[in-house]
């Protein structure tokens, strides 16, 4: 992190907590942070995807977690996501207790007039199937 602090600030009061290379990012884009909380159990957003990348920050909870080609996983309190944007379905994103909330930001870099999430229409997810990595259950 010392190289990312430019000289004169003490790099001690800084904690990289993800460094992740876009594919991608439109052109004209806007960024917009958001919170997200989830009550107990909540299987949260159904299928969708952005127009460009987001990066998050679990802030307490945990998130069940689950892009196209990658299999689902737990993100807790103090950890980190990200997802590319573009064509990449995002499966999930819901609560992974039923004991207890949770609660993330997300900061998203949405294209010049599209929407920052776009819900994927059954359809869709039967043609995409394929690219889904194996469930656990």
């Amino acid at each position: 992190m010392a190289d990312h602090v430019p000289q004169g600030l003490d790099a001690t009061a800084f904690s990289v907590l993800q460094e992740a290379v876009p594919p991608f990012i439109p052109a004209g884009a806007h960024a917009m942070t958001i919170v997200v909380e989830y009550p107990p159990g909540s299987p949260g957003t159904p299928p969708h995807r952005h127009s460009g990348p987001a990066f998050g920050y679990v802030l307490e909870g945990e998130m069940v977690f689950e892009l196209e080609g990658e299999p689902e996983r737990v993100v807790r309190a103090g950890e980190v996501f990200w997802e590319p944007g573009g064509d990449v379905i995002h499966y999930q994103d819901g609560n992974h207790r039923d004991d207890a909330p949770v609660r993330f930001t997300v900061t998203m870099l949405c294209a010049p007039d599209q929407p920052m999430l776009v819900l994927v229409d059954e359809e869709e997810l039967a043609r995409r199937r394929d690219r889904r990595a194996p469930r656990p259950s």
